[in-house]
């Protein structure tokens, strides 16, 4: 590191020592003026910036009233795509929330530590990247009217693949493969990549903070929330790319905030709609769940994401992660010596909201050693409630500050007082970038798996096929016809949803005959659900369907676009490929390798229990 330039995790480094005195110390006894952004100056040391830093966090929180240091404890959702002109429907969002129009009153009437944007519910604060960095400009320029000026962290759950992606394809957004199929594809590079290319385009909309990487290892097959969010079973070979996207983020321009910490890899409840348990052992908990998240702290991630799971291992009272003293304070900060920054998993989840009313769930998650409280059920019933345990000494002024010290130094290390606005009119070209597409296709290419090829019939030669495409996905069964066209096919498509009915699968078999081929694509065509034990009717149903097209005397094609364990369902298909998701870049990758212009490469990062093992994958 040179003596004139100090880098963000440098910073953070080196700010952690002054952190820890700072917090020891009353903030109002020491420096009466507000210094200036620290610069590096030639020969300036990394002690004596951050030295610097921290004269300037406390000054900062010297002229912060109490009000404003609450504040800064909540990730709020806005609506609207615009900070202060927003629809009718919008409107009536920020009022029920906040008793307020537009998505620049909620932030004064708050002061909130940052925002978060969402698309696929109420929200909808995503369109096109000239709009959404507008909107951040907006939202940046809502909060720095207050004194002292504090700018937001924006953040998004931007994981790559098409499960969890809030800017998905109607916003230009490079559609870069998901964590499993970068667990299929095993190079750490294409992982740090991945996620310097989603970084690059989140800046450049105004986003400082991405919810990513998903940490945890995914060893339960039913497993209804994780599933390929995870990249994989394998802990040491999730801890690498988990690490390596630390490091892609951080190129990027972007802080990355490592998620669901103790692990929810090996559950069978999804937190959103219930309380989940984790039952490994303590030891099992150090050999599989917590080397990913002891990597990404390695690597310098700045933020960690709690999990509403119970952990008896570690906390037997039953508390979730999020509430707990021993997970989040007694593990994560000193026994694995995290001094980031803690946030919640979004508190008006049923996996804490259905045990903790809305003025307790804040409050006790505070406690517990989170910094940060992410979406609240009722804002104003939170705020109150952390203001008044402060008042009243539950939580004390020294506990308060400790975490509004992280806030200001988090944002100090990312540089968003240094550079709060972004350029709308650069965005649209840093989306559209052709280098950007370009690797996320041949990442793609390099994560699809052929689990199957039992009767030889890949790859397909080019030319004239009669194809039939039938089964789950709109865009996903007429993307997988276009690239048969493309090369020579004559298409025939039958969508048929998650649940395909006895009607559709019976028009199916009749299209079958006299086809040359049928290509069918399944989404969890083998999943349990977890309260009977017995196939959910979506997988009963495209079980039905891949049995009865198989029955037909046309070679059938399988392709699990999600969780690759829809083999189980069917084990007697003699050609199946998993692509662990389904965006238009692994849709061309699926029929790129069906035809053998692409050598398949993904080897499967989870185990198929009783039919295939880890790292099994078949080429041409």
């Amino acid at each position: 590191m040179s003596g004139t330039t100090l880098t963000r995790r440098g910073r953070l480094a080196a700010a952690g020592l002054a952190a820890a005195v700072a917090v020891a110390m009353p903030y109002a006894a020491t420096h009466a003026a507000e210094p200036d952004r620290p610069t590096a100056t030639a020969g300036q040391s990394d002690a004596d910036m951050a030295s610097a830093q921290h004269r300037q966090i406390v000054s900062l929180m010297r002229h912060m009233s109490l009000q404003q240091k609450v504040g800064q404890l909540f990730v709020i959702e806005v609506y609207g795509r615009d900070a202060t002109n927003v629809s009718d429907t919008a409107k009536a969002g920020n009022q029920k929330l906040y008793g307020v129009d537009t998505p620049a009153q909620a932030i004064a009437k708050y002061q909130p530590g940052g925002v978060i944007y969402f698309t696929t519910r109420g929200p909808d604060n995503i369109g096109d990247p000239a709009q959404v960095a507008t909107l951040s400009n907006g939202l940046q320029n809502a909060a720095l009217q207050q004194r002292p000026k504090i700018p937001l962290n924006i953040a998004v759950d931007q994981e790559g693949g098409a499960l969890v992606a809030r800017f998905g394809p109607a916003s230009g957004a490079t559609q870069m493969p998901g964590q499993m199929a970068l667990g299929a594809d095993g190079s750490t590079a294409d992982a740090a990549r991945s996620a310097e290319v989603i970084g690059t385009e989140l800046a450049a909309v105004g986003v400082t903070q991405d919810y990513a990487p998903v940490a945890d290892v995914n060893l339960n097959p039913n497993n209804p929330v994780i599933g390929i969010r995870s990249a994989g079973a394998d802990s040491a070979a999730v801890a690498d790319i988990v690490a390596a996207e630390v490091g892609g983020f951080d190129a990027g321009g972007l802080s990355s905030i490592a998620k669901h910490f103790p692990g929810h890899g090996d559950t069978g409840t999804d937190s959103h709609y219930g309380l989940p348990e984790v039952t490994h052992s303590r030891e099992q908990l150090e050999q599989i769940d917590l080397p990913p998240f002891e990597a990404a702290i390695d690597a310098g991630i700045d933020a960690i994401m709690t999990a509403h799971v119970t952990v008896p291992a570690i906390d037997p009272s039953g508390e979730p992660a999020t509430m707990s003293e021993p997970i989040l304070t007694g593990l994560l900060r000193e026994e694995l010596g995290f001094d980031g920054l803690i946030v919640t998993d979004a508190l008006d989840m049923q996996g804490a909201s259905a045990t903790y009313p809305p003025d307790v769930a804040p409050v006790e998650a505070f406690l517990a050693g989170a910094d940060q409280l992410l979406i609240p059920p009722k804002m104003d019933t939170a705020y109150a409630a952390v203001l008044g345990a402060v008042k009243d000494g539950r939580i004390s002024r020294q506990r308060l500050d400790e975490s509004v010290y992280r806030i200001l130094r988090h944002k100090l290390d990312n540089d968003i007082f240094e550079s709060p606005y972004v350029d709308p009119t650069a965005a649209p070209a840093v989306f559209s970038n052709p280098v950007h597409k370009a690797d996320a296709q041949a990442i793609s290419d390099r994560t699809t798996t052929l689990v199957k090829n039992d009767d030889g019939l890949l790859p397909l030669t080019p030319g004239p096929k009669n194809v039939l495409v039938a089964g789950w996905g709109v865009d996903t069964t007429a993307g997988i016809a276009a690239g048969l066209q493309k090369r020579g096919a004559t298409t025939q498509v039958l969508q048929s949803g998650t649940t395909p009915t006895d009607a559709q699968i019976d028009a199916a078999v009749q299209a079958a005959q006299g086809k040359d081929l049928v290509v069918v694509p399944t989404n969890n065509a083998w999943q349990i659900n977890p309260a009977t034990g017995e196939p959910t009717p979506a997988a009963v149903a495209q079980t039905k369907l891949v049995k009865a097209l198989l029955a037909t005397d046309t070679p059938v094609i399988v392709a699990a676009m999600r969780n690759p364990y829809d083999i189980k369902s069917f084990p007697d298909a003699t050609t199946v490929l998993d692509t662990y998701g389904y965006t238009s870049h692994q849709l061309e990758s699926l029929v790129r390798v069906l035809y053998g212009e692409v050598n398949p490469s993904g080897r499967l990062p989870v185990e198929i229990p009783g039919l295939f093992p880890l790292g099994h994958g078949l080429t041409y």
